[in-house]
């Protein structure tokens, strides 16, 4: 089984795995690896171990530790990186490319020189390699990222006042969604959720968890420093397995009703329409002693009944009608 090392060619890249073949190589040290783009200077993060994958196959090579030629070569070719830059934005405007170049990078021998650039769409940039491949004559690659690799290229200072996380720390971006921002009862503002690249931010996934979700709003708190602590539940205070409210439950329930009930007092009865008056009292007298219509009209004259049939019988016909 073959031994690997962890190497990573940025301050906050992926680590990659590097099969090494004899050489004493600690972390912290740098070494030239041979990478899919050419020769490269990456840093071991990663001591020695064993190789517990499933083929050999894809495995690069670390084929020694970086001198001070090799150091040398990498500061040079940052003078090249600028041109190479410089002279791009000027092609890029020239052509009236809509691309965004973000930065540009070059191998170690200088073979190969990397335009990352941000657009909206695809974008024809066959005679802008071209004029590249002409004036450094070597092999020209262009690469399009999205907005949140070019923040992490970038670099900034987020709204909490720190730099990025995508630079600072993260190697990876996790997916981020508004239910993150809705399980920690978060302002559900667009501006406020946002980070620099203008995608929902990185830090909403630091305090959510699916267990969080689904405990119905309930705060779960623990106590720092002492892990044998069980977790404490903070959740509202629920009413008694009886039925019965706790008394100041209670008391407040029933000055809400008293406000609402003079809020909203009951309307008083129209005058000389008996067969609209919905008084609770009346209906519930009647239903206790059993009196029908027709006992419930007693009192009346006869013209009053007469009156009141004549009224119903034109109501009936203007609803037919």
């Amino acid at each position: 089984m073959p031994e690997v090392v962890g190497i990573r060619f940025k301050s906050c890249g992926k680590i990659y795995d590097f099969e090494v073949e004899g050489l004493e190589i600690g972390k912290g040290d740098s070494v030239v690896v041979e990478s899919e783009l050419g020769l490269s200077i990456g840093n071991v993060v990663v001591e020695k171990h064993p190789f517990d994958g499933a083929t050999k196959d894809h495995l690069k090579k670390v084929l020694r530790k970086a001198g001070e030629e090799d150091l040398k070569q990498r500061k040079d070719n940052e003078s090249i990186e600028d041109d190479a830059r410089v002279y791009c934005l000027e092609r890029v405007m020239a052509r009236g490319l809509p691309m965004k170049l973000i930065c540009t990078e070059a191998t170690l021998d200088r073979k190969r020189i990397i335009f990352y650039f941000a657009a909206e769409g695809r974008i024809d940039f066959r005679e802008l390699v071209k004029d590249l491949a002409a004036k450094f004559k070597t092999r020209i690659e262009m690469r399009q990222i999205g907005v949140r690799d070019e923040a992490k290229m970038l670099g900034g200072i987020g709204i909490c006042g720190l730099e990025l996380c995508c630079k600072k720390f993260l190697t990876t971006f996790e997916p981020i969604s508004i239910k993150m921002a809705k399980s920690q009862e978060l302002v559900l503002n667009a501006n406020k959720l946002s980070g620099v690249c203008g995608r929902l931010m990185c830090c909403l996934s630091y305090e959510y968890s699916e267990e969080d979700s689904v405990q119905g709003g309930a705060a779960v708190v623990r106590a720092q420093g002492e892990d044998t602590q069980p977790d404490i539940v903070v959740a509202e205070a629920a009413p008694l397995s009886e039925g019965r409210l706790e008394p100041a439950e209670a008391a407040l329930r029933e000055k809400k009703t008293r406000e609402t009930v003079q809020r909203y007092p009951v309307a008083p009865p129209v005058p000389g329409d008996e067969a609209v008056q919905t008084q609770a009292g009346t209906s519930a007298a009647s239903e206790k002693t059993g009196e029908s219509a027709g006992e419930g009209a007693e009192g009346k004259g006869p013209d009053d009944e007469k009156k009141f049939h004549r009224r119903r019988r034109r109501r009936r016909r203007r609803h037919h009608q």
